[in-house]
């Protein structure tokens, strides 16, 4: 009797821990990702005092897709130094939210996503950084405390992503 008992402890801890297990994988892979105009992508720079870096891509852009691995595991190889990733999507606003977040749980995206829910790049481009004309991928780098800001419009080799990244730190 004692060892029933103990078979059926194990086997209702297992589906416990096999439960909680799934539970976490799938949410941890399904992320929100919120709509932002410009302006809330502004707020964001201005009240945030960690080390920005700031990737523009779209899931149509094959250079914005192939830089994205490198720039996520090299920012997260400076998460102790306060730097922070966030994906701008400027993806077509049919792939909202959906298309953007089956395409980011499919390549292991793990650092936040936002869409900017912005149609007019006149607008909105100035707002990033004045001589942006659209191009993607593009990277903004941010250091608010020592004045550091530098926008870089094209796809960066992982040296040059993680030496500008250093720029920033310093």
């Amino acid at each position: 009797m004692v060892i029933l008992l103990k078979i059926i402890i194990v086997k209702k801890y297992f589906i416990l821990m096999l439960t909680a297990f799934f539970a976490t994988s799938f949410s941890a892979r399904t992320q929100n990702i919120p709509s932002w105009k410009v302006e809330d992508l502004q707020q964001f720079m201005a009240g945030n005092d960690s080390i920005l870096v700031i990737n523009f891509w779209a899931t149509f852009c094959k250079p914005c897709v192939e830089e994205m691995p490198y720039v996520q595991s090299i920012s997260a190889k400076y998460k102790d130094k306060k730097v922070t990733l966030l994906l701008v999507s400027l993806d077509m606003k049919e792939t909202f939210p959906d298309k953007i977040r089956t395409f980011a749980n499919g390549r292991n995206f793990s650092a936040p996503i936002v869409w900017l829910n912005e149609t007019n790049a006149d607008y909105f481009c100035p707002r990033v950084d004045k001589a942006w004309d659209g191009a993607i991928p593009s990277t903004l780098f941010l250091n608010k405390k020592t004045g550091y800001k530098n926008f870089i419009d094209h796809q960066m080799k992982p040296e040059e992503f993680e030496m500008e990244l250093k720029k920033a730190l310093n």
